[in-house]
């Protein structure tokens, strides 16, 4: 058996370091320049300024002198005028011809009394009176400007049928009438019969009255007065023509002439 001897042997020296190179020296700083000192800017370059302009004294305003004298010469002559024309003689005009004719006015009153709300109440009244406009205006040619409508629809007293308003209608009617105009009347509601005003006035001895709506209070309309407000005034040439859908109307106007339904002949009243 073989054996190991080991022979001690003298250990490595370290391996030797890497030679370590010399540093150069730092470099010698030098101290900081000062900063240099401020000096004043320089002066700005003084230029000359040029003289200034001579100025020379103003001239003095130029003198006025006076405008030199207008040539004489000769005004012209006036115009001669010549006097004012004479106004033409002043003749009548010549007289109308035949056939020449003004337009006649057309002027009616239309009264629908239906005494609303009492005992003597009427029904149809007021229709009795669109109706007769109606016909006025389309077929007659009547102007509702020239039309005055008494009933009791209307909000307005003034054209309510009472006493008063159907008497000034009356006079209305016509005032300022005159030849070729035509005139119309009518009235729907109550009438009665009074004993006569003037004795000898009636032959039966009764005036016949329409009644307006406040006939209980202000009275009736006699035929008297209606004769004497729109009979009486009536011009030459005028016509009028009286409707009256009302009892006892057969002598309302008060005319002169009846006519009799037996003997189918006009009788002169008395």
């Amino acid at each position: 058996m073989g054996c190991f001897c080991s022979k001690r042997t003298q250990p490595r020296p370290p391996p030797p370091f890497p030679p370590v190179p010399k540093q150069p020296p730092p470099p010698v700083l030098k101290p900081p320049l000062p900063p240099p000192p401020v000096s004043e800017p320089p002066p700005p370059p003084v230029s000359k300024l040029p003289p200034p302009p001579v100025l020379k004294p103003p001239l003095p305003p130029p003198t006025v002198s006076e405008p030199p004298p207008p040539l004489m010469s000769k005004p012209p002559p006036p115009p001669m005028l010549k006097p004012p024309l004479l106004p033409p003689p002043i003749s009548e005009p010549p007289p109308p011809l035949p056939f020449q004719s003004k337009t006649p006015k057309k002027r009616a009153l239309l009264c629908g009394v239906s005494y609303k709300n009492s005992k003597h109440e009427l029904k149809g009244t007021i229709n009795d009176v669109n109706n007769m406009k109606d016909l006025l205006v389309n077929y007659f040619g009547f102007l509702e400007d020239n039309l005055l409508i008494l009933t009791e629809e209307k909000d307005d007293p003034k054209v309510i049928p009472t006493k008063n308003n159907i008497e000034k209608g009356l006079q209305w009617l016509v005032e300022g009438c005159s030849d070729g105009d035509s005139l119309v009347f009518y009235f729907a509601g109550h009438g009665a019969s009074v004993d006569e005003a003037l004795a000898g006035d009636e032959k039966d001895g009764k005036d016949e009255t329409i009644c307006p709506l406040d006939f209980l209070k202000e009275g009736k309309i006699l035929d008297n007065y209606i004769n004497s407000t729109i009979v009486g005034p009536l011009k030459k040439g005028v016509t009028l023509h009286a409707i009256v859908d009302a009892c006892h109307s057969g002598t309302i106007l008060d005319l002169s002439n009846v006519y009799n339904l037996e003997t189918y002949i006009c009788n002169f009243m008395i």
